[in-house]
């Protein structure tokens, strides 16, 4: 009798198991579907292009790959992107990280926490609008040089066309993304119980002792997340360095998505695909290996 009830509570936790795992197979249907639709069969596709001529579509072997590691623009627009990606990141994550430190000390931070988030709300014809304004020959910033006698008027610079137009798209990366990274830094930091940092205190550690010995250490999570948006978000500023400059600016700030456009524009597709697979490639390798150093860190 107690075997039958035993068999009998073992076939209660199996179906309910099964009917769990069948609501999950049912949740993720829908998006499984559309990413296969909408992200893995386009993708697929463009591998398949990339073997293909443009006009004939014949097929051309490695040749399309050959062509594109022989374009001088690619690698110029290789080297740029590296060079803002290997600038803008750290800068991001350390100034925003030392920003949110010292705002969680205020005791209103939770009410102007939504202000960070203007930047990212703000139209990208605003952002050029004052791009051009600040940085033109007859911008602010010539005319505040002119002004304190720095720069005669003769040697008005337009910032634009000179390399410093990669610093300027630098510091309008970090406007735009500084608030958002230091709301999820908050989030992170917020999101450690104060009891260990209040007993770290009572045995004598430091206010820096207490960051990096007891804080710190629970937002590897949040440092990943972040680290990981912000690189994927180091590809999304081809929407400003193109209003501003067009499709061909100063080659400081000549990036992928300047070369993506004019070889879409001229219909140069197959070194268009083959380019794209390579990049996305590099993208899901990097993905990768951050999700791995994140993995071990944890063991």
């Amino acid at each position: 009798m107690q075997q039958l009830r035993l068999l009998k509570k073992q076939q209660s936790i199996w179906r309910n198991k099964s009917g769990r795992n069948c609501a999950w197979v049912f949740f993720l249907l829908p998006s499984l579907f559309g990413v296969t639709v909408f992200v893995l069969l386009p993708f697929l596709d463009v591998v398949r292009r990339s073997f293909l001529t443009a006009v004939t579509q014949e097929w051309s072997d490695i040749r399309n790959y050959q062509i594109v590691f022989a374009n001088q623009a690619f690698r110029l627009a290789i080297q740029n992107t590296l060079r803002f990606t290997a600038v803008c990141l750290p800068l991001l994550i350390g100034i925003s990280l030392f920003l949110s430190i010292q705002l969680s000390r205020l005791r209103e931070i939770q009410l102007i926490k939504s202000m960070f988030l203007f930047p990212l709300a703000m139209p990208a014809a605003t952002v050029v609008l004052i791009w051009k304004m600040l940085f033109a020959r007859q911008g602010f910033l010539n005319g505040w040089l002119t002004g304190m006698g720095w720069l005669e008027e003769g040697q008005m610079i337009d910032y634009m066309g000179t390399k410093a137009a990669f610093w300027v798209l630098v510091f309008s990366y970090l406007w735009k993304n500084m608030g958002y990274t230091i709301v999820l830094w908050l989030a992170g930091i917020f999101s450690v119980s104060t009891d260990i940092t209040e007993a770290a205190r009572v045995d004598g550690a430091s206010e820096r002792q207490c960051f990096w010995r007891v804080i710190f250490p629970n937002l590897k999570g949040t440092l990943y997340t972040i680290t990981v948006l912000s690189f994927l978000n180091s590809f999304k500023v081809f929407r400003e360095a193109y209003l501003v400059a067009g499709s061909y600016p100063h080659e400081s700030m000549y990036l992928l998505q300047h070369l993506f456009n004019n070889w879409f524009v001229n219909l140069e597709l197959d070194k268009m695909a083959a380019a794209a697979v390579c990049v996305g490639l590099v993208l899901f390798a990097t993905i990768l290996l951050l999700q791995r150093l994140w993995d071990s860190e944890e063991r």
